[in-house]
Formats: C-alpha cells, structure tokens, sequence
C-alpha cells in the first residue's frame, strides 16, 4: 500500500483507458466563460479525449465534457419556453406536493405566500403536450448570472478581464428571510456579483450560502425583503422527487437557462443511470459523480437547471453534457435523492469560521477507482499521516488505513473530506467509516472527535 503513490502515472494508461468514468481535464471542458468574452490569450484547446464504457461498448472517439454553465447574455433576454412534442403517460390527477428540503416541523419559517410547484396534469389521455407541466414548474426555476473577473497572462504580465456567465437554479426551500436557491458549485465559481432573474424577469442580488466542489453542488440565498411582492407570490418551491426510484425509459424534462437566452423546455427519456463522470474543477481536483444520463437536450447555461419527471417533480440537477460532433443526447443531472441531504446542510449551517474550524488530523491521498481496482483497495482517502494527538489518533485511525465515510456521507477524495468538515465545528463527535489496513481493507465505523488545528500537514 505504501508503494501507491509513488508509480509514475503513466502506468494507469491502460487501467484508465478501460475504466467506466468519462474523465476529462480543465482545459477540455466550458468553465463558464461566456463565448462572447474570450480572451485573444486564450489557447483555445478543446482536445477530445478517447475513453470506453463500463458496459464494455468502447466509445471512439469519446467526448470533452462542457460543463453546462456558459453563455451569458449581454443584456437581459425575454424568456422563452421551447416545449417539444412528445408522447407522455401522464397520472389522472394531481400528486400531492412534495415537501422541499425545508424540513417538516419548521412551519414557522415558512412563508404562506409560497406554493409549490407540483407539475402534474389532470389529463387522463396520452397527450403531446407538455405545457401543463412546464407552466407549474417554471416559476421555481431562475437565472443565475455571474459576473466575475478573469485572470490571463500576456507578453506584458497577468491582466485581468471582466466576465459573465449564465447558469440556472431551482427554488427548493424558504424561510421568513430568504429563498433559497439550489445550483452547481461551477456555476457561482469565482463570483464577484451574482443576479438571479425569476420567471417574470424580476432581478434580484444573490448571496453564496454554502458550496460543495467535490459534488458540484452550492447554494444561493436571496433575500425576501428584496424580492417584490408581486414575485413573491408568484414564485414557487420545487417539489423534490425520488431519483432512486427513477427507471431508464421514463419520461424526463429539463427546464434552465439554456444558452443564457432565457428560461427553456426541453424533453426526451432517461437514457441511463449511474453514470460515473469525472471533471476536473477549477482548484485542479477531479470530482467524480455518479449521475443520471438523459437525451432530453441539454445546452450551455442549463447548468444548475432542473431535471423533472412526467409528474413535475425534480429528479435531477442539471450538470454536464458530453459535446463533441458525433455524439447527441447525452446530458446528465445528479440525482437529487443524493442531493437533497447536502442541500439542506448547506441551507441550515454557515461555513464554520476558521478559529472554529475542525480537525480530523490526517494527510490524505486520493484512492480513485482505477486505484481501487489495480491493488484491490476501496475508494476514499489513504490515510498517509497521522498526527500525534489528534481526533484520528486518539480514536486509533492508522498510516495505510483508507477512510471511506464521513459523518454519514461517503468519502470518495480529500475533496469531499474538506467539503463536509467545512460546516462541522471543533469539538464535534462524528462517524468515520475506515477500512482497515491490517484486515483485508474490512470497513469498520469509530467515533472521532475533531479537534483545532494542530499542525499543518502537508
């Protein structure tokens, strides 16, 4: 195990060539800057790269993945609403709403003014029309636009260059003071202003209320004082479904702010699920998610956006398509049952302050899944230091142990370790779930408390 680290990288080719994960670099992906504002000192490399499938179907010439976060609009577009025909076996009457992440016994918080957003048509035949749902749905979904600042190096220096870029969110939840908005971590990365712009074209400042890159997942707040009351009342709450339930085949809806001209309908099936994709994110880490696959058209700018099912409920949180010349209809969400519990930690915690901050106390290397696979290890974080006095070394984490959950999620990278204890307070007692070293990498779940910050390990 000790030797994990230090094999040139160069023999995974093979191992990684055949993995099941689409995996694809920064510098091959859409970040977010808007096409109308590239730099002249851009290189402009989009180079594709070749991967296979884990269902043994090679894929030639594979695809660079663009985050689906883009293009902005200069100025503000009316929206639009595409909806393409297709057939649907729609439910006779209308479901029950389903509760967003707010969570049941907080009545007090919650604003009367705010409905939700069910979706589903009384329509008992099969029809082509999917307006109904669109019409329900539209009001809990907005734009985010970001505007940030974009640094490039030229032959006299680094220079800076305002930019602007368009993704979209769903409303999943409200309080007396805010509503908050569910979006992806790129989509508000770097940003200096964030507008979010509702279904009536009302445009109100936004404040990041928490993040998470390891999953590509962040939450915006808007203030209700802020919002007219006309919108107010208009707008509405997303019903949260249950993407564990989802099948492939089904029925699927993807509504965001596609192409940074408005607010857009597009609709297909569930082409697949489960489907690992890697990205590398802006601090250079690779994220990995197991995401649900749809050919319901999905564009720059739906980043953020919802994917429903034929009932109005969201299934999915729009994230990356694959795009290359050859390959069509292949978007994908991340399935909102995964979702849901780091949304709402997001929306119920602050990010603890750095004198609070906790400690777990370990260095860590990332054990990825072609890793897992060549020395027969689980995935998560190889634990290649303990510090003496710490909440791991007190609660007998060991050198060469590999940590693969935390405080109830599962850990994948040191990314994901970092994203969770970022709202989790010294002092805190939490599960770990550690795969011991010395019995066949068996998993085994110990208490540890997180301590302050003793020494910085490298």
């Amino acid at each position: 195990m000790s030797d994990f680290f230090n094999n040139d990288n160069s023999s995974n080719t093979e191992e990684q060539n055949n993995s099941g994960t689409y995996s694809y670099k920064k510098d091959e992906i859409n970040q977010g800057e808007s096409f109308y504002q590239w730099s002249p000192y851009d290189d402009g490399n989009r180079v594709k790269k070749k991967k296979t499938s884990t269902l043994g179907k090679k894929m030639g010439n594979a695809a660079a993945i663009a985050i689906v976060f883009g293009l902005v609009a200069g100025l503000a577009f009316q929206s639009i609403v595409a909806v393409t025909n297709r057939l649907w076996d729609l439910n006779d009457a209308k479901q029950p709403a389903i509760e967003s992440t707010a969570e049941k016994d907080d009545t007090d918080k919650t604003v009367e003014s705010t409905s939700t957003a069910t979706g589903t048509t009384t329509s008992t035949k099969i029809t082509t029309d999917v307006s109904e749902i669109a019409q329900n749905v539209l009001p809990a979904i907005v734009q985010v636009t970001n505007v940030g600042i974009k640094e490039y190096q030229t032959f006299f220096g680094t220079m800076q260059q305002p930019t602007q870029s368009a993704g979209s969110g769903i409303i999943v939840s409200q309080d007396d003071e805010n509503i908050y908005i569910a979006t992806n971590n790129h989509v508000v990365s770097g940003a200096e202003t964030l507008t979010i712009t509702f279904n009536d074209d009302q445009a109100v400042e936004g404040t990041i209320k928490g993040t998470d890159s390891s999953c590509d997942l962040a939450v915006v707040s808007v203030a209700v004082k802020d919002i007219p009351s006309e919108t107010l009342s208009a707008i509405k709450v997303a019903t949260l479904g249950d993407s564990d339930n989802t099948v492939v085949g089904e029925a699927a809806i993807v509504i965001g702010n596609a192409m940074g001209y408005g607010t857009s309908v597009t609709n297909g099936i569930i082409s697949a699920m489960n489907r690992e994709v890697s990205v590398q994110d802006e601090d250079g880490n690779v994220v990995t998610n197991s995401l649900i696959q749809t050919n319901a058209a999905v564009n720059p700018g739906n980043s953020g956006g919802a994917l429903l099912n034929a009932k109005g409920e969201v299934i999915g949180i729009v994230s990356v398509k694959l795009a290359q010349e050859n390959v069509e209809g292949m978007g994908y969400a991340i399935p909102i049952s995964f979702a849901t519990s780091i949304i709402q930690q997001m929306v119920d915690n602050d990010v603890v302050s750095e004198l609070d901050a906790s400690y777990l106390g370990i260095a860590g290397k990332d054990i990825t899944s072609e890793m897992s696979e060549q020395y027969n290890v689980p995935v998560g974080v190889y634990v290649a230091q303990v510090v003496s006095g710490s909440g791991a070394d007190e609660a007998g984490i060991e050198v060469e142990d590999v940590i693969t959950g935390f405080n109830g999620r599962k850990v994948t990278s040191v990314n994901t370790l970092n994203n969770i204890m970022q709202y989790i307070a010294a002092g805190t007692t939490v599960d770990v779930t550690v795969a011991r070293h010395d019995k066949d990498y068996e998993e085994e779940t110990i208490k540890v408390t997180l301590t302050r910050r003793i020494d910085k390990v490298q």
